[in-house]
């Protein structure tokens, strides 16, 4: 077994840039960096860092996740459901099947493990 520590502030050069998909936009143009600091020997469960400016996109998860925000304010809403607001210090699980809206408020940077199926 092996002990793997992840750097508090990772180089912005390490980061993998992206944006939600095209058709999957409901508002803004945001962003993305992630810096995937941890991936499993199968490739089906990685940890990192992940970070998005402000805008809203549609989410629908297939995977496992467990995400820890760092920073910022975000919102996520199930589908026919009240939104969730995250802030700094709040921990969730989003498991397969859900399906919504991940809004960003303000610039939102969050740990993560995934598993995928």
């Amino acid at each position: 077994m092996s002990l793997i520590l992840f750097p508090a502030a990772p180089s912005s050069e390490d980061a993998e840039s992206g944006a939600p998909a095209a058709d999957r936009v409901v508002e803004g143009a945001s962003a993305f960096r992630t810096w995937t600091l941890n991936e499993s020997a199968d490739g089906k469960t990685f940890a990192g860092i992940w970070e998005a400016t402000p805008g809203a996109w549609r989410i629908s998860y297939d995977e496992w996740e467990y995400c820890a925000i760092l920073s910022g304010v975000s919102e996520v809403t199930r589908d026919g459901a009240e939104p969730v607001r995250l802030k700094a210090g709040d921990h969730l699980v989003i498991e397969p099947g859900f399906e919504g809206i991940w809004r960003v408020v303000e610039t939102t940077r969050k740990s993560f493990v995934v598993r995928l199926p």
